[in-house]
């Protein structure tokens, strides 16, 4: 039997004397809603079967794997800090059908971190979202949650809504539940668009930054920083917009790997294994704009070989990456890899557009021996390529600074202008802004005043 801890008989007591309802500031027409328990204990651990409501005038704790279940919604106000003791390191799980309310503000953002003394990643286990969107069933259940009773996601309802992640910093997350079966920062699992998911900041973690299994849900202004995998990992069908991304990469830290794999920025697989079927749909299709990936430049004798591609598309998977800028990568910027991820890149579904690419390999192409495409075609296919032989050419203000990495261009910086929302990449339903810019950031630097740095 799970643990369950013993705030949630004293909720239950809590939530059957009350007489009143609270006004409720999130809520956008002004109404009321019942007030949800606060728990008495800051101790969170088992499962949580009531909604109920973290406040931030307390510090909690995660202690062990916390699942949010029985469609409760767990409610966390803004600036409330939650702690992971390295012993026994947390996960946050909302499982499929609950939901998580995390608004964050830039002046107030939400924290998950760790609770030593001297930190390091894999204090904090991380946080994953399950919902009921569609996915591949490449996965039959959740990474890392090893619990039958909660690890499983997906559904048929692409337009599910798991809650609201907003402006939110995962630092130091990397849970090793077994060999090669890891919690990442932020997981999402057959999460659908009916989530909103926004300024996000996840650094130092000992896995990916950010994974997506399945799903459809879109996302804009996320940070990967400093993470030991990759930074964005896509999987199991993800089918969703993103804008306004960082990836930066310190050139000192990655995790231990064999057997071909890499660190990279970006990583994109449909299934994991051909005997699956690579076009097992639904698709993973990832569509970016507005993206900044920071490799580790390899100047120095620090960069690990461990290392690998800018962005690398495998195993079946489609893709759609403009107005972007990868910088530094050990390997090549862009590569391909098998037959179905070649084909789908040579006859338009999937496009590698209208982007700035420099790599500290022979070329900023790699073309897999079974992806069917030559480096040539990769490179007349990428439209309205800009290909840089120095970093610097960029002209960003400070690219390579691993403390204090300032990602925003000077003036008469090349990444200023020239973005295109052109043709497959468009202005679908409202959610991606047509911007003049190349790269995550223009003028406006989003990131300042909630997310943090030298980690």
């Amino acid at each position: 039997m799970k643990k369950f801890s013993s705030y949630l008989l004293t909720g239950l007591i809590a939530t059957s004397m009350l007489a009143s309802c609270g006004k409720d500031d999130n809520n956008d027409n002004g109404g009321t809603q019942p007030v949800t328990p606060v728990p008495t204990s800051t101790t969170l651990t088992g499962a949580i079967s009531s909604s109920m409501t973290l406040t931030k005038d307390k510090t909690w704790t995660l202690d062990g794997f916390v699942y949010v279940t029985n469609n409760a919604t767990l409610t966390i106000q803004p600036g409330t800090k939650i702690v992971s003791k390295r012993a026994n390191a947390g996960v946050l799980v909302i499982t499929r059908g609950s939901k998580i309310e995390a608004k964050g503000t830039a002046a107030e953002p939400i924290v998950f971190t760790s609770a030593e003394a001297s930190p390091i990643p894999g204090d904090l286990g991380g946080v994953v979202v399950a919902g009921s969107a569609t996915a591949n069933g490449n996965h039959a259940q959740m990474e890392g949650v090893t619990d039958v009773n909660y690890n499983k996601f997906g559904g048929t309802n692409d337009a599910d809504n798991s809650g609201t992640l907003q402006y939110i910093r995962i630092e130091y997350a990397g849970k090793t539940a077994n060999p090669n079966d890891e919690v990442n920062g932020l997981s999402m699992y057959g999460v659908g668009s009916g989530t909103t998911v926004d300024h996000i900041q996840v650094s130092r973690g000992l896995d990916d930054a950010f994974e997506f299994f399945g799903g459809s849900f879109n996302a804009k202004y996320l940070i990967a920083y400093n993470c030991a995998d990759d930074d964005f990992d896509f999987d199991d069908g993800y089918h969703g917009n993103l804008q306004y991304l960082i990836s930066f990469k310190d050139p000192a830290f990655t995790d231990t790997k064999s057997g071909g794999d890499f660190s990279n920025n970006l990583e994109w697989d449909n299934v994991s294994a051909s005997s699956k079927g690579y076009a097992t749909p639904p698709i993973t299709h990832a569509r970016i704009s507005n993206l900044t990936a920071i490799g580790p430049n390899n100047v120095s004798s620090s960069v690990l070989t461990n290392y690998g591609y800018g962005a690398r598309f495998r195993r079946g998977s489609q893709f759609e990456i403009v107005n972007s800028v990868f910088l530094g990568t050990r390997l090549a910027a862009f590569s391909l890899e098998v037959a179905e991820t070649g084909a789908a890149y040579k006859n338009g579904t999937s496009i590698f557009k209208n982007n700035v690419i420099q790599s500290s390999a022979a070329s900023p192409f790699n073309a897999g021996a079974d992806a069917g495409i030559t480096v040539e075609e990769m490179q007349s296919l990428a439209t309205g390529l800009s290909i840089l032989t120095n970093p610097a050419d960029a002209k960003l203000t400070d690219a390579f600074n691993v403390a204090s990495p300032k990602l925003m261009p000077q003036t008469g910086s090349p990444l200023l202008a020239g973005a295109s929302f052109t043709g497959n990449f468009t202005t679908a339903n409202g959610f991606e802004t047509n911007v003049a810019f190349k790269g995550a950031l223009g003028t406006t630097d989003w990131t300042s005043g909630w997310a943090v740095f030298n980690k």
